[in-house]
């Protein structure tokens, strides 16, 4: 395993998706009928290691699940898939990671996650996981898992001179500063910029005044997604932010969508490591944009073979 390197490896989160689809989603102390359960796999991290895989990039996932049902059935999927497992660690001490989730008709979503084994992912695996993180090509953290560890991953990428991504998700307004200076792509959603920046970030403009603060923090360069409205790049400090537009398409579930495109984003920048950022964010966002016509999270991914040739 140390041996091989990988395109894109992967530190973070597995979740256990719950999904309940439902007309709308519950007012407070309201009880609602749903039309459809399903169980599936998620977790920010597992979701974008999935991604990249299914776009060909050689993956590998550094992650912790319970000894349990669900964390059994969370390292077969990875094996499906392709991902590397021989870093995915097993627990008796938590329960693999949950998320309950309910996807209205609008196919708008609300969740709760439970992280589980996920915050016992430690510097000791770390270590253990330290030979192939310095020969993989891309690093991608979030913080689904302890915010500690995910900076200790990138202190280590930043070392080996590996490109990384971070993704500062969920959010915490408390953010370690040292976040910004050792990413090299940081990636955001729209609400998770308001929440760093504590200024709104509804409008392109807005986005671009919020990347522009993120990066004078220290970021090599940012992408803010922006959902229908396709995202904003800013590359290095004293560049100007350049919205990148995406293909309009009917969503039916975006669930995932923001990981679909990080996973993306990983595999472009592993497999073509010239190309200009723009480019990169709006292939990512032609990936991710036929992740929300389909329900579910991984379910919705594409694969290579399923996306037209001029991505590739």
């Amino acid at each position: 395993m140390t041996e091989e390197a990988f395109d894109v490896m992967v530190v973070g989160s597995c979740m256990t998706d719950l999904v309940s689809q439902a007309p709308r989603l519950p007012k407070a102390g309201e009880t609602i009928h749903g039309h459809k359960f399903f169980i599936g796999f998620g977790g920010k991290g597992a979701n974008q290691c999935i991604q990249a895989a299914r776009l060909g990039a050689k993956t590998a996932m550094v992650a912790k699940v319970g000894k349990d049902f669900f964390g059994d059935n969370y390292i077969q999927n990875f094996k499906d898939n392709g991902v590397h497992t021989d870093l995915v660690g097993q627990t008796s001490d938590a329960a693999t990671g949950a998320a309950s989730i309910i996807v209205n008709d609008a196919g708008e979503n609300a969740i709760v996650i439970v992280a589980g084994a996920n915050m016992l992912l430690s510097s000791e695996e770390l270590q253990e996981a330290l030979p192939a993180i310095s020969r993989a090509k891309v690093l991608v953290c979030q913080l689904e898992i302890s915010p500690k560890t995910s900076l200790q991953t990138l202190r280590m990428a930043r070392e080996s001179k590996v490109k990384t991504i971070f993704n500062p998700a969920p959010a915490i307004s408390d953010l370690d500063p040292d976040f910004y200076r050792i990413s090299d792509v940081f990636c955001c959603n729209e609400s998770e910029a308001e929440l760093l920046t504590g200024s709104p970030v509804a409008t392109v403009e807005e986005a671009g005044r919020a990347a522009q603060e993120l990066v004078s923090r220290g970021c090599g360069s940012v992408i803010i997604t922006l959902g229908a409205q396709g995202c904003v790049v800013l590359g290095a400090q004293g560049s100007t932010p350049k919205q990148v537009p995406t293909t309009a398409v009917t969503a039916v579930d975006t669930t995932g969508a923001g990981d679909s495109f990080i996973g993306a984003l990983a595999f472009y920048m592993a497999h073509y490591p010239t190309m200009p950022l723009e480019e990169m964010a709006r292939r990512a966002s032609q990936v991710a944009a036929v992740s929300v016509q389909a329900m579910g999270t991984q379910t919705s991914f594409p694969f290579k073979q399923k996306l037209p040739a001029e991505l590739f």
